[in-house]
């Protein structure tokens, strides 16, 4: 009996996380967002340091007729829908739309933006989480896009010092970055501020 609940429980386990990466077309647009819980190292300091299971972020273009998502890793690249979702904790995942997206994406808009995205493919991650444009970060990437074509701020920046700095993985972080010469001033978009961002509606959530 008990081999049998244990089965029905794996079964339905694997369904569900079929039905999360099984995401309908008509559900998405472009530009919409996504945000998942890493599983790595920065992951757990990231979330120390903001108080917020999301850690890693993506944003939805079509390519050659499929939904793909644009996300600043090593390096900057394009990854299908699914693959993004299984990279996350338990297949958990967060699409958000901008809340007045028919006014401002136009489709000039969204080429622009795919255009530019393209410009950066290959781009290195920015380990630093600095502001200038030579290396780059997940949310860095998306809230740049949407202020240099739409004038949206996705997320009010910060700097480092705003951040709760007091945990063991933040600290072993921060120094194994940075040395002694942490940059508590540097502006910085994190996951959190940008998946708490008024300017954002939430679309679909799983898990």
């Amino acid at each position: 009996m008990n081999k049998i609940v244990f089965l029905i429980l794996i079964l339905f386990a694997s369904f569900w996380n079929l039905k999360a990466e099984q995401i309908k077309s008509s559900d998405l647009m472009e530009g919409d967002i996504i945000f998942h819980e890493s599983n790595s190292e920065q992951a757990k300091a990231i979330k120390a340091a903001t108080k917020s299971r999301y850690t890693h972020v993506g944003i939805i273009f079509k390519y050659d007729n499929d939904y793909k998502v644009l996300e600043a890793v090593e390096p900057v690249r394009i990854t299908p829908l699914s693959s993004f979702i299984k990279r996350g904790r338990k297949n958990h995942f967060v699409i958000k739309r901008l809340k007045d997206r028919e006014k401002v994406l136009t489709n000039i808009t969204i080429q622009g933006m795919k255009e530019y995205g393209d410009s950066l493919l290959g781009r290195h991650y920015d380990i630093y989480f600095g502001w200038q444009d030579d290396r780059i970060y997940c949310t860095e990437l998306i809230w740049k896009l949407y202020d240099k074509f739409t004038g949206k701020k996705l997320g009010d920046l910060k700097t480092l010092k705003d951040f709760d700095l007091s945990s063991s993985n933040v600290q072993y972080l921060m120094k194994k970055r940075y040395g002694n010469n942490i940059p508590y001033s540097e502006p910085v978009i994190s996951p959190a501020d940008m998946f708490n961002s008024a300017e954002l509606i939430t679309v679909i959530s799983y898990n």
